[in-house]
């Protein structure tokens, strides 16, 4: 993904309707250090100064609305009428040039999963959701460990590697493209192309071009050869398709699995080895583990803005003027830390008897959202390795304090980019005892 803190707003451009602008309130740039470092303390900034919706600029000057508010994040994700996600409804399409750097992330009307609405988007989700509910959790599971155990007798001799680079970022990915149908020298490469396109550098747009390409031929293989993958299940069902179709749903599949599923990896490790109340999972204990990756989502999600949604005719939310064709955007991370919210969850949890809520918007809501079997399959793979991960090094410590990891410079993804560790070298799995 392109950085969007990289570019400096300027005015609006813009002259349709739908420019925010217009509530009368300065609208907050959507970039910078502190969304970096302290968003939590610019969200509630935000909410003082603004309400639950909040008029933004993007880079060059392009007007949105932030959804920060809790209830009206849930009110704009359960209604898929008032709110499609539906691009082509942008009333600021006149301003947007070829390489507005966020464009590859809000996306061009395409015959996606990802970029459909309405009809047509139930028509994809008809086809790719159950094909994902069809890999056996037992069988990604063991995908997952075979792979964590690869990358981790790839450093495990030396003591020291980055979990980053060399773990949490590789791992998604690699089982992911087992399970829609690459052997495993493809989705190597895959890994390789996934990286260059979140980095957003020079090489991304090849990038994409090979991405695609990988996908054009899974596709025709997989219809002249199918197996038991996503691919084949999704070739195999009744609807009429075109392989251009299945090719994007692949890429959005796979695309959308990738990074957040490594941010949730390495921001759960990061927590262990930089907060005592999880450090009992550094010693084995599973059920922290899970504790941890469950405060993640609430406090640290992966994906902390979503684009977007846009509005289908004149309507308010949260005391604001959305004109037709405005685009929303989803500040997941700020809303899961609506005070509003926040308080509901903590005295359930205290009703309950239980320490996590998954109450939390981290794979968004309604219609739209990360797809259940989706959200199964990252859960799978994250938990897997992280316990993977423990397993082998157990004395596993930051080689670094923690005030200069740095975190990913995105408003909208919540990452570090290097989590340098040190631990006991151990055997690989391939030694003999």
């Amino acid at each position: 993904m392109t950085n969007p803190s990289s570019a400096t707003p300027a005015s609006p451009t813009g002259t349709g309707g739908g420019c925010p602008m217009g509530s009368g309130a300065g609208a907050v740039a959507l970039g910078g250090p502190g969304f970096d470092t302290e968003p939590q303390e610019l969200y509630r900034s935000m909410r003082r100064e603004h309400g639950p919706v909040v008029p933004v600029e993007l880079p060059g000057g392009v007007p949105a609305w932030l959804v920060i508010g809790y209830r009206e994040l849930h009110q704009v994700t359960s209604d898929g009428e008032l709110y499609p996600r539906d691009v082509s409804l942008w009333n600021q399409w006149g301003n947007i040039p070829a390489d507005w750097p966020l464009l590859p992330m809000v996306g061009t009307p395409m015959p996606s999963i990802y970029f459909t609405a309405g009809a047509e988007h139930r028509r994809h989700a008809d086809m790719v959701v159950p094909a994902l509910e069809g890999a056996d959790p037992f069988e990604i599971r063991q995908h997952c460990e075979q792979l964590a155990d690869r990358l981790i007798d790839a450093v495990c001799s030396r003591g020291t590697a980055d979990l980053v680079a060399e773990y949490a970022e590789p791992l998604p990915v690699l089982v992911l493209a087992r399970l829609v149908g690459f052997p495993d020298d493809e989705g190597a490469d895959i890994a390789r192309v996934l990286k260059d396109l979140a980095d957003g550098g020079p090489d991304a747009q090849k990038a994409h071009l090979r991405f695609g390409e990988h996908m054009q031929r899974l596709v025709a293989d997989k219809r002249a050869r199918p197996g038991d993958d996503v691919t084949s299940r999704m070739l195999a069902h009744p609807g009429p398709f075109t392989d251009e179709e299945y090719a994007l749903d692949l890429m959005a599949i796979t695309a959308a699995g990738h990074l957040t599923t490594a941010d949730w990896i390495s921001n759960s490790t990061r927590l262990m080895l930089t907060e005592d109340q999880f450090a009992d999972a550094l010693s084995g204990g599973r059920h922290s583990v899970a504790e941890a990756m469950n405060e993640v989502l609430w406090e640290d999600g992966p994906t902390q803005i979503l684009a977007g949604r846009w509005a289908a005719r004149d309507t308010r939310l949260g005391g604001r003027n959305i004109a037709r064709g405005d685009m929303l955007l989803l500040g997941l991370g700020a809303a899961n830390a609506d005070p509003h919210i926040r308080q509901q969850v903590t005295a359930s949890a205290v009703r309950s008897g239980q320490g996590g809520n998954s109450a939390h918007l981290a794979f968004s809501h309604g219609e739209y959202r990360c797809p259940f079997p989706a959200q199964e399959i990252a859960e799978i793979i994250a938990r897997t390795g992280i316990e993977v991960l423990l397993d082998r090094l157990p004395d596993l410590e930051l080689a670094v304090p923690a005030t200069d990891l740095v975190r990913r410079p995105s408003a909208f993804l919540r990452g570090t980019t290097a989590l340098p560790v040190r631990f006991t070298p151990v055997r690989t799995t391939g030694d003999a005892l």
